[in-house]
């Protein structure tokens, strides 16, 4: 796997900061990584990070994957999970939170 330049590490970084000034360690890694993914690579760090943190959240502190399970198909799923989104992006003093109305494009990281 090709690691991004230490140039982009550093704007990945600072959008991280900005946009997330409360995440905990261990989340903020998770989404350097989703940030960092190859699929991610080419967007500029803000979209990158956005996406990487949305994804994140939507998988690690939500009920999309039970969803997903109990046979929700993705739409559904995620409209049913953007309350618990925003509410984990509000905890975290995020600068953005997601918008249930808006048609936003996002990546399966």
């Amino acid at each position: 796997m090709k690691r991004a330049s230490t140039a982009r590490r550093r704007a990945v970084d600072k959008a991280l900061t900005l946009l997330l000034p409360w995440a905990p360690f261990a989340d903020a890694e998770a989404i350097r990584t989703g940030a960092d993914d190859r699929k991610l690579r080419t967007l500029p760090p803000t979209i990158a990070v956005w996406l990487a943190t949305v994804s994140h959240v939507r998988h690690a502190h939500t009920q999309y994957d039970t969803l997903l399970g109990e046979g929700y198909d993705r739409d559904a799923a995620r409209h049913f999970v953007v309350d618990e989104i925003n509410a984990v992006l509000t905890r975290w003093r995020a600068t953005r939170l997601l918008d249930p109305e808006a048609d936003e494009v996002e990546s399966e990281v």
